[in-house]
C-alpha cells in the first residue's frame, strides 16, 4: 500500500540509473528548488481604498442601518402594496429613500472598485465596510425579486411620494 506525502514540495526523481546517464536521457531537471513563488496583485487605487478612515466606518454604518430598512420596506411592499408610511413629518419615508440611495451607492461603488482593480471594497474597520457590501448586494436582490413579483402581480410599482392609493 502506498502512502502519499504531504510535503509542500512536489515528489523528485529518484531513477536507479546515475545522474550523469539521466541527463542525457532527459536533459530538463526534475528536482525542485526552494525559490520564492511570485505573487502579482492589482495596484490598489488610493481614491478607493479608505479602508481605516473615518469615512469609510460612516459609510459601513449606514450601509448596515439602511439595509435592514430596506428589508422592512419590500415586506411592507409585498403584503399591503405600498412602501412604508410617511410617518411623522415625513421621516420614515424619508428614510426609506435615503437607504436606498445609500445601498444603491455602496453596490456602484463596489462595482467601480471591481473593475479598476479587480476586487471588491476594502474590508474597513472590523469588517463593517466588507459586510455592508455584502449586505447591500443581498439586499439588491431582495429588492429585483420582490419588485419584479410586484409589477408581475399588480402591474406597476407604487410612486416614490404618499398617494391617496396608499395612505389616503
Amino acid at each position: 500500500m502506498a502512502m502519499a506525502s504531504l510535503s509542500p514540495l512536489r515528489p523528485t526523481l529518484q531513477p536507479h540509473l546515475n545522474q550523469h546517464s539521466l541527463s542525457r536521457l532527459y536533459p530538463f531537471s526534475l528536482h525542485h528548488s526552494r525559490r520564492p513563488s511570485l505573487l502579482c496583485k492589482a495596484k490598489e487605487d488610493p481614491a478607493t481604498t479608505t479602508s481605516s478612515s473615518p469615512l469609510s466606518l460612516g459609510i459601513a454604518v449606514s450601509g448596515l442601518v439602511a439595509s435592514p430598512v430596506i428589508a422592512y420596506s419590500l415586506y411592507t411592499l409585498k403584503t399591503t402594496g405600498c412602501g412604508l408610511p410617511p410617518g411623522p413629518g415625513g421621516s420614515l419615508g424619508a428614510l426609506e429613500g435615503v437607504s436606498y440611495l445609500i445601498v444603491a451607492g455602496i453596490v456602484v461603488w463596489s462595482i467601480v472598485t471591481k473593475v479598476r482593480t479587480g476586487s471588491g471594497l476594502p474590508a474597513g474597520p472590523y469588517g463593517l465596510l466588507g459586510g455592508a457590501e455584502g449586505l447591500a448586494y443581498l439586499t439588491l436582490a431582495g429588492i429585483v425579486v420582490v419588485f419584479g413579483l410586484q409589477i408581475y402581480e399588480t402591474g406597476s410599482l407604487p410612486g416614490p411620494l404618499p398617494s391617496e392609493q396608499c395612505f389616503g
